[in-house]
């Protein structure tokens, strides 16, 4: 986006650069990256980071206002409701797209939302290597707020662990080792050194919950959430799991819960220029162009069930349209030059909620490059510069 930087990162790339980066970010734990790291990181001037940061404080005042879990209490399927919910996530991402406006200016503008966790470890690192393949000069940081590596990992430590015994902190996962995104727990046991566990080997006695380690079986008293409730119903086999909707003597960091208040179903409840217009389905009073917006089921799993081509067919079947959004539909611009044809880009904000703070501040960051319809691997198979990396700001 920053012009002279982009034309400055392009003149200098090689192949053989770009290789011996992807040798020391696979070696970060090696054999654990599973998903395509993109050839460039993105450069964000100040204008368009503010931006981004102004819509999403206008988000987070609907999100700390008062009425806000009532607004949101029929998000949470009701098999999947789990006790003792806290008064706020402590994490929350807000995705923007890089569009272009009616006016060809560039914008961002909202893709998604979620009060849930992502790459947060293996950003850091990650971050420290793009930094300087990409040699980003000093007025340009993927920080946010003053933040830096030491006191962001700080921060999430102070977070996830607190004043508790690491061996009493847990990842939960299903089937960690398996998962896309596990270079990232492997990251965080490295950074907070707490240990991650598979959903099955999770031991319940009464309202206490435990696991083993060599041997030894350990009380956990606080849980780094990292189970999406929607992918395990896709699952089978997992009949003898520790039932969580049920009350333990537990943390939650973050709560299951919020993982669907603060999601999809948040942004009909937002006016900013840079959030799409979008309405709950069976809210929809007026006759709309289809053409114009993009049908979202509100529980799915990595963009699945998303129609972008709307048709009246597609509307005239949907049995539960209180549980789906139409979205006005953006137009990301290819604005990443490459070497071929450009990519398109969503950039990920990470905000962090510490529980004495009154609203959440935003800390981190990844961005995701693509050239497909969508961002995601599967529809980008056999592309360049396209995948995983991190923007840098300008300060």
């Amino acid at each position: 986006m920053e012009k002279s930087l982009r034309e400055k990162f392009n003149e200098n790339f090689t192949e053989e650069k770009y290789k011996l980066y992807m040798d020391k970010v696979e070696g970060l734990h090696p054999g654990a990256l599973d998903f395509r790291n993109a050839e460039t990181p993105i450069f964000i001037p100040k204008d368009f980071k503010n931006k981004m940061l102004g819509a999403c404080e206008d988000i987070i005042d609907v999100i700390v206002a008062p009425n806000f879990k009532d607004l949101t209490q029929r998000s949470i399927p009701k098999d999947l409701q789990v006790p003792n919910e806290d008064a706020h996530t402590q994490f929350l991402v807000f995705d923007f797209g890089i569009c272009k406006n009616a006016s060809g200016e560039l914008e961002p503008q909202l893709i998604e939302m979620q009060g849930f966790p992502t790459l947060f470890a293996f950003q850091a690192s990650h971050t420290e290597l793009t930094a300087a393949y990409a040699d980003v000069p000093s007025n340009y940081s993927a920080y946010l707020n003053g933040y830096n590596k030491e006191s962001y990992l700080k921060l999430l430590k102070e977070i996830i662990v607190g004043d508790h015994d690491k061996k009493e902190v847990i990842l939960l996962e299903i089937y960690p080792e398996k998962q896309k995104t596990r270079i990232d727990f492997y990251a965080t046991e490295e950074e907070l050194g707490i240990e991650t566990v598979c959903l099955t080997k999770l031991i319940a006695e009464g309202d206490k919950l435990y696991y083993e380690h060599d041997g030894e079986k350990r009380r956990v008293k606080r849980i780094y959430n990292r189970l999406i409730f929607d992918d395990l119903q896709q699952q089978e086999g997992l009949e003898n799991i520790v039932d969580l909707t049920k009350a333990y003597d537990v943390e939650w960091v973050p709560h299951p819960n919020w993982f669907y208040r603060i999601s999809k179903f948040t942004l009909p409840f937002i006016s900013n220029p840079y959030v799409p217009e979008t309405f709950f389905l069976n809210e929809v009073a007026m006759p709309v162009n289809l053409d114009e917006y993009v049908l979202k089921p509100l529980f799915s799993f990595a963009g699945m069930g998303v129609v972008i081509d709307i048709t009246q067919a597609d509307i005239d079947k949907i049995t539960d349209p209180e549980n789906w959004i139409l979205q006005r539909k953006v137009n990301y611009d290819p604005i990443i030059k490459t070497m071929d044809e450009p990519a398109k880009a969503e950039i990920r904000l990470f905000y962090f909620w510490k529980d004495e703070w009154v609203r959440p501040v935003a800390v981190h960051n990844l961005a995701r490059l693509s050239k497909g319809k969508m961002i995601g691997t599967r529809y980008n198979k056999d592309k360049t510069w396209v995948g995983g990396g991190v923007a840098f700001f300008e300060i």
